[in-house]
């Protein structure tokens, strides 16, 4: 490793807080970094910082890399446009403002006014819009607000025609989108109970409801609709058929994404929720309804999903009829537009458009450029909005080295149409993105993106960013960040690759990474770093790992595993420590995808990779950056000090361990433009620190 001055580091008192799991006693002596309120944790947060601010200060590219990232991050940002009511809406963020703003316009290519800006009620953007939805007479919007990165809504109405706010108020909903009636009467939303007030950012969620607010009328007098008290762990989400006819409410297991499907038939005001499927056997997306007949995407018999066609009448699974069958590609969304299905699929982890008619019959692919992912650029929807109606489509696209396109697409006439390029202050056509394949540890293949600007060559030594998730079913596809962009044009290479426990490649490549198998995902990730160094790229010390969330986890998992491989390690909002994450906010629906610590079968896998319980004290681990948030209530930021404290202690080696905590910011959505080039500047000034000197 490369040698570094001496970090002094923060004093980290030791408890005796223990634990027996299943006959083994482990120490949790940081326990007390979970409180984060405590005047103690906020002095140890507060000294933390400070050694961070200090030695990051001490690199002298840091202002010019904060200058190219502003650049970087001033370029204009059109969300996809949608149409309610005969008035368009699309959200817009013109370079640097923090949030992104709503406009309603006649057309979708017209300039528009003003409907909701966040920015300016709050000049410090930490506000944000969370979720939008306007009724389906384009009459109200329906907007729910977050505060400081939290994952708490506060939903608001407004009056479309005059701008102004209702006095309705809805607080305290969480992981919800509004659903509206078709007569613009109300809407319904998810609220879990209020936690214990003081305990908002730490509690366990409690029960989750379904409830409708009617408008005009106060949150006391919102119908509750639907829960489960005896199955905690159920969340679920409500939406309305296009039609208006049918309450549809999803519910999964915690994350996993099989899904229970209830429908109650708002057209009969006698009528009762009926279970259109009572099982958690397979997913069942809703894509459309014609009467009774519901048009569903699932991987029921087929790996990579398919579309049928279930009736309520005869909703038993023998019933259920083929209409698109499952291709080699990965189905990952449905929509019914201009009497057609548009079909979204992933082939090798990238987007494919497809076409088909009601019947499933084929009718075209729509062409999109190289490796590219249908996507917002405002990221307020999943990138692609249409009418059942209309024959008019638009779509989104992104890519590692764009920042984002808007196109249309006419479902009659197959016509696609360029709207808006890209518009960062890079251009597309000067970076390479190749797509290679890795043998993972059991000789799995493995895919992963190269990205790279078109003058750089393999020569052994080029630093390389290797960024990785691995978890939930969730894809990893080509996107644009500020940060990745600043990487590739100072010559750095990206490495993305999609690694087991993804939903890049169906069922079985989410299953092979989850549960007990879960080491699957740390293997693929690095041979991934071998295969960089065996090929010829880079070589250990100049190669950088990077991830959030169930990112962060891959991160502090593989560092400990692994230290040798890799010269920085940088973890965002990472859940560190695996026997303790189901016991705050929403982590016990997680236990889908990692298991449960409390059960002595599930405990040995879990604790065989928790990030802080397998650190050795005089390791020699790599330079390490920790970043969380202090308002992140989805994973909370414990996770993070005490990983960062025992890592501290542990280090055996020169290179430094550091945690960034932001004010203000939670697990990464909503958060403002300002906030993210001054992490991102943060990140790479490690980085350079990190890699950048020559041995």
């Amino acid at each position: 490793m490369l040698r570094y001055p001496p970090t002094q580091y923060p004093a980290t008192d030791l408890g005796l807080e223990a634990d027996d799991y299943h006959g083994e006693l482990v120490a949790d002596p940081y326990r007390w970094l979970e409180t984060t309120t405590d005047p103690n944790t906020l002095a140890w947060i507060a000294a933390q910082n400070d050694v961070t601010e200090e030695i990051l200060s001490d690199v002298s590219r840091r202002p010019r890399i904060k200058s190219e990232l502003t650049a970087l991050a001033s370029y204009a940002r059109d969300g996809v446009p949608f149409e309610r009511g005969g008035r368009w809406f699309q959200f817009r963020n013109s370079g640097l403002q923090n949030q992104p703003v709503l406009y309603v316009m006649d057309a979708p290519d017209t300039p528009g006014t003003v409907l909701l800006d966040p920015n300016a009620e709050d000049l410090d953007g930490t506000t944000a819009v969370s979720s939008a939805a306007v009724s389906d007479d384009g009459r109200l919007l329906a907007y729910s607000y977050s505060v400081a990165g939290s994952d708490w809504q506060t939903w608001r109405v407004r009056d479309v025609a005059s701008g102004n706010d209702t006095d309705d108020l809805v607080e305290w909903s969480k992981f919800s989108t509004a659903a509206w009636r078709k007569d613009g009467s109300g809407f319904y939303y998810s609220a879990p109970e209020r936690p214990p007030a003081g305990e908002e950012y730490l509690a366990e969620i409690g029960l989750r409801r379904i409830m409708f607010h009617k408008i005009g009328t106060g949150q006391s007098e919102d119908k509750f609709v639907f829960a489960s008290p005896e199955n905690p762990d159920w969340h679920s989400l409500a939406s309305v058929s296009k039609d208006g006819r049918f309450l549809i409410i999803a519910t999964h297991y915690g994350t996993a994404p099989q899904t229970k499907l209830w429908v109650l038939d708002l057209s009969d005001s006698g009528a009762e929720l009926t279970p259109l499927i009572d099982d958690f056997d397979s997913i069942a997306d809703v894509v459309s309804t014609q009467g009774s007949t519901f048009y569903l995407i699932t991987d029921y018999q087929a790996e990579r999903k398919r579309v049928v066609c279930v009736t309520l009448e005869s909703p038993a699974r023998p019933d259920w009829k083929e209409i698109v069958g499952e291709r080699p590609d990965t189905l990952l969304a449905g929509h019914f537009f201009g009497g057609r299905f548009v079909l979204h699929y992933l082939r090798n982890a990238h987007s494919v458009l497809r076409v088909h008619a009601v019947d499933g019959s084929f009718i075209r692919e729509i062409e999109l450029p190289g490796y590219s992912s249908v996507a917002d650029a405002c990221k307020t929807s999943e990138g692609i909005e249409g009418r059942a109606s209309c024959d008019l489509m638009h779509f989104g696209l992104t890519s590692f080295a764009e920042s984002g396109s808007l196109w249309s697409h006419h479902l009659a006439t197959g016509e696609t149409t360029l709207i808006k390029p890209s518009s960062a202050a890079i251009d597309p056509a000067d970076f390479v993105v190749e797509q290679v394949k890795v043998a993972s540890g059991d000789g799995t293949p493995v895919t992963m993106f190269l990205t790279r600007r078109a003058d750089v060559q393999p020569d052994g030594n080029r630093p390389v960013l290797l960024y990785g998730y691995g978890g939930f079913d969730i894809p990893i596809t080509p996107s644009f960040s500020v940060l990745h962009a600043a990487w590739l044009a100072s010559g750095g290479v990206l490495a993305v690759p999609n690694l087991r426990g993804g939903g890049e490649y169906g069922r079985a490549w989410h299953d092979a990474g989850r549960l007990a198998l879960k080491q699957n995902v740390f293997d693929d990730y690095c041979a991934c770093a071998r295969w960089l160094e065996s090929a010829g790229w880079s070589r250990a010390r100049r190669i950088a790992i990077s991830g959030g969330s169930n990112g962060g986890l891959l991160v502090g998992a593989c560092l400990t595993q692994h230290p040798e491989l890799f010269g920085a390690c940088v973890a965002s909002v990472g859940v560190m420590d695996m026997l303790r994450f189901h016991r705050f906010t929403v982590g016990r629906a997680w236990i889908a995808d990692f298991g449960d610590p409390d059960n002595p079968d599930e405990y040995p896998w879990i604790r065989a990779y928790s990030p802080l319980h397998n650190l050795r004290t005089g390791g020699d681990y790599p330079a390490t950056l920790l970043l969380t948030g202090d308002h992140d209530d989805r994973v909370v930021p414990g996770h993070s000090f005490k990983f960062a404290a025992a890592l501290q202690a542990a280090q055996g080696g020169s290179a430094p361990v550091l945690i960034r905590v932001e004010t203000a910011a939670g697990h990464g959505a909503g958060k403002p433009v300002a906030k993210v080039v001054t992490e991102a500047t943060d990140i790479l000034a490690f980085l350079w620190l990190a890699l950048g000197r020559q041995d």
